[in-house]
């Protein structure tokens, strides 16, 4: 599949259906969609994109990159959220006559000029830069367009927001406070001695299996982002807890059922994002903590609380499972912050 000049590659025929999950035929020659039902859309608005009318070009471009985002074990809603994105861009092409071998720089700042006029959030626009940015590095690895033309398009300035970050003694309330007779307890207590203690994203709580504790070790095997596995340490009020609960609250929890998850809802079953984002807030509420925890503040808390005590930054960079230093040294800001304010409130002529 080649691309000819300006009327762009020959890519195979397609029929329309769904912008978000895109799947290629076993007959090379066609592409098809997989009838599943889509992510949620974002609520109607000024920046909701209308439903795509891609030419077969663009569907049969936008299959190959959601099998590439497969091969390189994307996550389900990552790949749903690039459907999403690119779907509403083949839709703006397709209605300029243009395919995805033939846009141009110029024309994807254009495209941004266009959701700026749909007033998209700055971070809208800049998530659907990203998205042409992977998408047309595949179709150039792939030899179908000669350079990317996302690369050279700015994204929007964005307002910096610092992370929520518990102070150690708000958490040591938190985790403190929460009862060890239930199973519910046991298991709530355990779940979140470890999200903190690991500096755990919701989705690597509820994808860990009991075999994933290795108490001898100190340690905790965690799935991330892209299939990728890393090894974090952990510590002794974390393993202590996860022991009693799987000593008295996880049998009780399982039944007659046979999850290999660690954290099981009262049904024996893995729990969701959502489960641990409620259990959350349900001990929060109870121990009094002002404002939103969610699963991520304990993960940042994590991650500053290592830089406050003198921990290397590129360590925590490996145990939070960051691809790039450039995502972990948003806690160099949060500790810059809490210098300054210190600073502030101490100094006699600050």
């Amino acid at each position: 599949m080649r691309s000819h000049g300006r009327g762009g590659g020959v890519m195979p025929s397609a029929r329309p259906a769904s912008t978000s999950w895109f799947r290629v035929a076993t007959r090379p020659s066609l592409v098809s969609m997989k009838n599943t039902p889509t992510a949620p859309e974002p609520s109607a608005g000024p920046h909701r994109p209308a439903k795509p009318d891609a030419s077969p070009k663009w569907r049969a471009a936008l299959a190959l990159f959601d099998a590439d985002l497969r091969r390189r074990g994307a996550a389900e809603k990552t790949r749903r959220a690039y459907g999403f994105d690119l779907g509403d861009v083949a839709a703006w092409a397709t209605a300029r006559g243009l395919e995805p071998a033939q846009i141009t720089t110029r024309d994807l700042r254009r495209y941004a000029a266009t959701l700026s006029e749909r007033e998209a959030a700055p971070a809208t626009i800049a998530r659907r830069l990203a998205s042409l940015r992977g998408f047309y590095r595949t179709l150039r690895e792939h030899g179908h367009v000669v350079a990317n033309p996302a690369d050279l398009v700015p994204g929007p300035k964005r307002r910096q927001y610092l992370p929520t970050v518990l102070k150690p003694e708000e958490l040591s309330r938190l985790l403190d406070r929460i009862p060890a007779t239930t199973a519910l307890e046991l298991r709530d207590r355990a779940m979140l001695e470890v999200a903190y203690a690991c500096g755990l994203r919701a989705e690597e709580i509820v994808t860990l299996d009991a075999d994933s504790v290795l108490f001898d070790a100190e340690e905790v095997r965690v799935e991330g982002k892209g299939a990728k596995t890393r090894v974090v340490p952990v510590g002794e009020p974390a393993l202590r807890s996860v022991s009693r609960y799987l000593a008295r609250g996880r049998p009780a929890l399982a039944g007659a059922q046979d999850d290999p998850a660690l954290f099981l809802s009262k049904s024996g079953k893995r729990l969701s994002t959502s489960d641990v984002r409620r259990r959350l807030r349900v001990w929060t509420r109870k121990v009094g903590l002002p404002g939103a925890v969610s699963p991520h503040a304990l993960r940042h808390s994590f991650a500053t609380h290592l830089l406050e005590g003198g921990a290397d930054l590129r360590a925590i960079q490996e145990m939070l499972g960051h691809a790039s230093i450039s995502t972990t040294q948003i806690y160099t800001r949060v500790e810059s912050a809490r210098l300054r304010s210190a600073y502030a409130k101490s100094h006699p002529r600050a």
